[in-house]
């Protein structure tokens, strides 16, 4: 694979980090502040795309800063992965940014200054780990995120927030420290090198009872991905703001767990390496497990985020079962559901923070005929449910596709029957919120029939990120294109 020498990485994390100066010195004039927002997450995502048709053509781009030891150096790489993580992320920070106007300001919210700088500082480091050459520059932006997104959870200030912030920092920090650091350590004195590679990096030097553990590490150890037991940080985490929800929970932070752990299976331990000890069906059992309790609690939840949570817990599991299934279509499956599920869960958290502002309810219990008050906003929760169930015509349908074939093509029927499960459930716990929405009598109705949508600067993101998840069943690429490269290279490679 030709490989190209660029600043580009480098340049697309530190666009956001540059502007935050520039933010604080515009707290008085909030029109100033946010246009340069704007600006930083146009220029970010037009540099990550420029990177696309390199790697389309099976080149990396390739970048090293400071060399702290041999094997282990500060350095990025992009390539076909981390490319399809950057332009989900850097795509839905430049809408996200717009939903934020709407919402924060629709809220008179306090310290919208703070609030936009850690989020410009938390896009930064997620940049960053897609674009991480070797598991020590990964794991320094993973943690740079946290710090980052921990005043952003407790943004609100009081006692709820601050509960809810520790739990997050406890969990988060605590298992990375615990379990992620060590591993990573005896990686290194194993192999004597960080560096993902297409084949992994241990070639002999690990027993089957060394591997399990190592990866259980790994597993549990990048806790962003929700994985039961250590999954409860994110449902607290969703006393931020709903755009904090949206963009950090529902696609960056909680992809760069899921994120990492495809890393770690496909780049340090490899496919033929975990196939030979069938390590394997033991992250898919995991990883099934998680999927299949979080959607049973999910229907248990009259809170609109909080079931927003638990669904999500669900559907990250969905892209490690899919990577874990070490089948070409499987594992395809599971990284595009990195971008699929992305669109369609954060309409659905633009939609509940709509719901808020508007209304001031967050309670489903609540919701009862608001169809006929905020129409265009609940169409679009109906397309954002119906690509998290994997319906057509939505992009949800697409990742759900390849993972169903995954399972067939790694005759992994227990695993198929999960992921049928799992969407019967979804459409449980998705469904009645759309039908009382717009099918209850007038006596049923908690609202008027008067339309009266959110703000627009709230009501428009939310309707982008619906269309893109309707387009994105007719025209997945390039995301298909980059899970399949990324696939060729882990398996071919």
């Amino acid at each position: 694979m030709e490989t190209i020498i660029s600043i580009k990485p480098l340049l697309a994390v530190l666009v956001s980090l540059l502007v935050i100066p520039v933010l604080v010195s515009s707290s008085d004039k909030p029109n100033v502040r946010e246009s340069w927002t704007f600006i930083a997450g146009i220029i970010k995502f037009l540099i990550v795309l420029s990177m696309l048709p390199a790697v389309l053509s099976q080149k990396q781009i390739v970048l090293t800063l400071f060399k702290i030891a041999p094997g282990a150096d500060i350095a990025f790489r992009v390539d076909a992965l981390g490319m399809l993580f950057a332009l989900v992320a850097s795509s839905l920070y430049i809408i996200t940014s717009m939903y934020s106007i709407g919402y924060m300001r629709g809220l008179n919210e306090h310290g919208q200054t703070r609030f936009v700088s850690f989020f410009a500082l938390a896009i930064s480091a997620t940049i960053g780990a897609a674009f991480s050459a070797n598991l020590l520059t990964l794991y320094l932006f993973y943690e740079v995120l946290s710090l980052a997104t921990y005043p952003l959870v407790t943004h609100h200030q009081d006692e709820n927030s601050r509960i809810s912030g520790r739990k997050y920092l406890v969990f988060i920090l605590g298992t990375s420290i615990g379990l992620v650091l060590p591993a990573m350590i005896y990686c290194y004195h194993a192999t004597g090198t960080l560096e993902f590679a297409s084949g992994g990096i241990f070639s002999g030097q690990l027993s089957k009872p060394a591997a399990t553990v190592l990866l259980l590490m790994f597993v549990f150890g990048f806790a962003k991905a929700g994985i039961m037991p250590v999954h409860s940080w994110l449902p607290a985490a969703m006393v931020a703001p709903t755009p904090v929800s949206a963009l950090l929970h529902a696609v960056a932070v909680v992809k760069v767990g899921a994120f990492s752990i495809v890393r770690v299976i496909t780049g340090i331990f490899g496919v033929d390496f975990l196939l030979s000890f069938h390590l394997g069906s033991l992250v898919a059992a995991i990883a099934s497990i998680t999927i299949i309790v979080s959607s049973c609690i999910a229907l248990t939840q009259d809170e609109f985020k909080r079931r927003l949570a638990y669904s999500t817990i669900g559907q990250l599991s969905y892209i490690i079962l899919g990577v874990a299934l070490l089948s070409p279509k499987g594992m395809t499956g599971g990284m595009l559901h990195i971008a699929m599920h992305a669109f369609g869960k954060i309409t659905l958290f633009f939609c509940a923070g709509a719901i808020f502002v508007a209304t001031g309810k967050k309670y489903i219990s609540q919701m009862v005929g608001i169809g006929k008050r905020m129409p265009l906003t609940m169409i679009a929760f109906l397309i954002g449910s119906m690509s998290i169930i994997g319906l057509p015509p939505t992009g949800g349908f697409i990742s759900k596709w390849y993972l169903v074939l995954g399972t067939l093509e790694g005759d992994q029927m227990i695993m198929l029957f999960v992921l049928l499960s799992s969407s019967l459930l979804n459409a449980a716990y998705f469904m009645p919120i759309f039908y009382k929405a717009f099918f209850c009598t007038k006596e049923e109705s908690m609202f008027e029939d008067k339309i009266e949508e959110a703000p627009m600067m709230c009501v428009i993101p939310l309707l982008i990120t619906a269309l893109i998840s309707f387009g994105l069943f007719f025209f997945p690429q390039p995301f298909l294109d980059l899970a399949k490269l990324a696939v060729k290279g882990f398996i071919g490679g």
